[in-house]
């Protein structure tokens, strides 16, 4: 049987290196939005993130502008549209280090999760309603080496409650995302999500080696739980700050040819 469209693949790291922002086409650079999003993106590079979007305007240009000025890496996943009018395309100012074209809107979707290891939604139209919820539900599918999502801004708890009161949502469901409001609360649900990863991964290597791990098992219980109950919400006040400057901090060299990419 031949695949046209590759199937996003599970996570295999523990480490949430490369970040998908997700959200509207339709903001310019003086919408809140955008700025946010700026922020976001380089916040996530200043701590060694490398940022992905789909290569188009509005909230995918904010990303990359906002990874790059912080000296970040940055990976576009593309295609050009025809006989598409609604669909916003290729934004030729939304220039990234590395650029992956597609055949169409699906490709595109899937190699953006599938190049990806954490999602981040931020408030958009029907195209990022399509993304989130396809991300959510590979999530359950491949729940326990799953990519996490980020729902960033207070709106998704409203968003959240109906869907929940609604629809047939699983406790698993709801463990493989989190709601965080600001920069701080959006690493912190990172570490955290990468902290279950790592212990889940502990977990499934002492049960291949025929001695399951009693300790592992029970921290990850722990863990699950305190991600279900929250991140802080606590909101620092310098939080404004300048981070470091680039040259200072560490990054791993090499990541495009990781990716296969360099």
């Amino acid at each position: 049987m031949k695949h046209l469209v590759r199937v996003p693949r599970p996570q295999t790291d523990r480490y949430l290196k490369r970040i998908a922002i997700f959200g509207s086409a339709d903001v310019d650079v003086h919408h809140p939005l955008y700025s946010e999003v700026f922020k976001v993106a380089r916040y996530l590079a200043y701590h060694d993130r490398v940022v992905i979007d789909g290569g188009g305007p509005g909230v995918m240009d904010a990303a990359t502008k906002g990874a790059q000025s912080a000296g970040g890496e940055t990976l576009v996943v593309t295609f050009y549209p025809k006989d598409m009018p609604e669909f916003e395309g290729r934004y030729f100012d939304n220039t990234a280090d590395k650029e992956i074209k597609t055949a169409n809107y699906v490709e595109r979707m899937f190699g953006l999760m599938d190049q990806s290891d954490a999602f981040i939604c931020f408030k958009g139209g029907t195209g990022t309603l399509s993304e989130w919820a396809t991300a959510w539900l590979l999530a359950h599918l491949y729940y326990g080496k799953h990519k996490p999502l980020i729902l960033y801004g207070e709106f998704w708890h409203k968003v959240m409650d109906v869907i929940v009161d609604n629809f047939f949502i699983s406790e698993k469901e709801l463990s493989v995302y989190k709601i965080v409001n600001n920069q701080e609360e959006l690493i912190e649900a990172l570490d955290a999500f990468e902290a279950e990863l790592e212990l889940r991964m502990k977990n499934e290597a002492s049960v291949h080696s025929g001695a399951p791990n009693a300790a592992v098992l029970n921290a990850a219980t722990t863990t699950s739980e305190t991600l279900k109950n929250g991140v802080s919400t606590a909101e620092s006040d310098d939080r404004s700050a300048a981070p470091p400057a680039p040259s200072q901090r560490k990054k791993p060299p090499g990541i495009w040819q990781k990716l296969g990419l360099g």
